[in-house]
């Protein structure tokens, strides 16, 4: 298994970066600076942790968002001590799983294709901005049909 913590990701709405070149009709996407940027902090993270080889094939990974925890946040648990945090900023689940799996592609994981379970939470903030990541192989499944060449003999 893999365990990362690494920084808050950007969000997928500043992830590519779309332009027309003079001259031409036709719009051009790309990453964005700050995905650039991103990436290679999580690469460089990754290698920090110890990770040298991608996982192969099917992996499961479970992601764990802690937005940044607010100045008045004593106050705000006070007045509502259940769900205090529903309205810290934090980024929407869906537009940090693309830039955290296209980060790790290639680096803790083959390619994000090979992902078939993923679990993600917010998760209460309790100081500095960041995401847990747990990755972990997946064992191919049994056929369902047994060794049929195996009854045979």
């Amino acid at each position: 298994m893999i365990e990362l913590t690494l920084p808050y990701p950007i969000s997928a709405n500043l992830y590519w970066r779309s332009f027309v070149p003079r001259g031409h009709q036709r719009a051009i996407v790309t990453l964005s600076d700050e995905a650039k940027a991103y990436k290679q902090e999580v690469g460089w993270l990754c290698r920090q942790a110890g990770v040298r080889v991608p996982l192969a094939g099917r992996v499961a990974v479970e992601i764990e968002l802690y937005p940044q925890r607010p100045q008045d946040w004593a106050r705000r648990a006070r007045k509502a001590p259940m769900t205090w945090d529903d309205d810290v900023r934090c980024i929407d689940l869906d537009n940090a799983n693309k830039v955290l799996l296209d980060s790790l592609k290639g680096v803790a994981i083959e390619d994000d294709k090979w992902v078939r379970e993923l679990l993600m939470r917010r998760m209460e903030p309790d100081g500095d901005a960041r995401v847990v990541v747990r990755i972990r192989q997946m064992a191919l499944p049994a056929s369902p049909q047994g060794d049929l060449l195996g009854t045979l003999a």
